[in-house]
């Protein structure tokens, strides 16, 4: 196990690699645009399966936020990670575009073909696809700001700083909603499973 030292070292690398990929990109070199879509693609496509239905609304999702990204990485500031930096940008183009396709889709219901394991007995599968479908229903009956919060804690992994970041809530907002949101989550599905 690593202990905190060495673990804050590895941010420390990480962030200065991150930082020169990005000071690189944004003097148009495109090996280094070309490294921050293979860095950062499985996150956007994260944010993207939140809120589209089908994979061409997800793919010209993606599109669009690296157009953005490419067009505005002068304007990143280095203020914060720049992955933040770009799940804000993905996130409010996902809401932008949601508003022009008006179309959805849940991350789970597009993730389940891939959760099934070759070796699950037919009962196996029944079992995780209900309980898939009752997490799904008692998240989407969360108040929006929890649901919100919730989404990008667990399907999206990021942190409360990140969340607060990206959504423009308070940091301990947030913190309380995903409290809040788990609280009634608990309940919800203690009636169900």
């Amino acid at each position: 196990m690593k202990n905190k030292f060495s673990k804050s070292i590895e941010k420390l690398v990480d962030f200065s690699v991150e930082k020169m990929i990005v000071k690189e990109a944004a003097a148009k070199n495109p090996a280094a645009f070309s490294q921050l879509i293979f860095l950062y693609k499985k996150r956007i496509v994260a944010v993207g399966r939140r809120f589209f239905y089908d994979q061409n609304n997800i793919d010209d999702f993606l599109q669009e936020v690296f157009i953005k990204i490419y067009e505005n990485l002068d304007k990143f500031q280095g203020n914060s990670r720049f992955s933040t930096w770009i799940t804000r940008i993905a996130y409010n183009t996902a809401i932008n575009f949601k508003t022009r396709t008006k179309k959805s889709e849940n991350l789970c219901e597009e993730t389940q073909s891939n959760l099934v394991s070759n070796y699950e007995t037919p009962e196996e599968t029944q079992l995780k696809q209900l309980t898939r479908e009752a997490i799904n229903n008692a998240v989407k009956q969360l108040p929006e700001n929890y649901k919100k919060c919730i989404e990008l804690y667990f399907y999206n992994n990021m942190t409360y700083e990140e969340i607060a970041e990206t959504t423009d809530i308070p940091l301990n907002t947030v913190k309380t909603y995903i409290f809040r949101a788990k609280k009634e989550l608990y309940q919800k599905l203690k009636e169900i499973l």
